[in-house]
């Protein structure tokens, strides 16, 4: 079995997308069409984006949009430092500045435009 991906929900699609485009560094794709569905596709997996709109279509109205306070999406870099810089102004809802963890990876927090947390770190042996 295989990851395929991490698919969020969002009452505001051009906006996580937008933002999900400038983390990734990657321009989205919109393989169904751009109303309701577009896919950031990494090295390691994509991360796919829906609306309100097109989970109630499709998907019996399973999930709800910005709900979530339980996972958090993890990016791994070879340089958090660069990846703040990079990022600057974008993040407007910091959680934790880089900082190196006791078990030796060096990672950032924040929150996506609807409030899902992001982990951006590196592992020792990238840093």
């Amino acid at each position: 079995m295989k990851l395929a991906s991490v698919r969020l929900v969002t009452d505001d699609l051009p906006a996580l997308v937008a933002f999900y485009s400038a983390i990734t560094n990657t321009e989205p794709a919109t393989p169904f069409g751009p109303d309701d569905y577009a896919e950031l596709r990494t090295e390691s997996g994509v991360v796919a984006l829906v609306t309100s709109a097109g989970m109630k279509r499709f998907n019996n109205d399973a999930a709800e949009a910005a709900a979530n306070r339980s996972v958090i999406l993890e990016f791994e870099v070879d340089d958090v430092d660069a990846e703040r810089s990079r990022l600057g102004d974008r993040i407007t809802d910091w959680v934790q500045e880089p900082v190196t963890q006791p078990w030796g990876n060096r990672s950032m927090l924040f929150r996506d435009p609807d409030g899902n947390l992001i982990n951006i770190y590196s592992s020792p042996q990238t840093v």
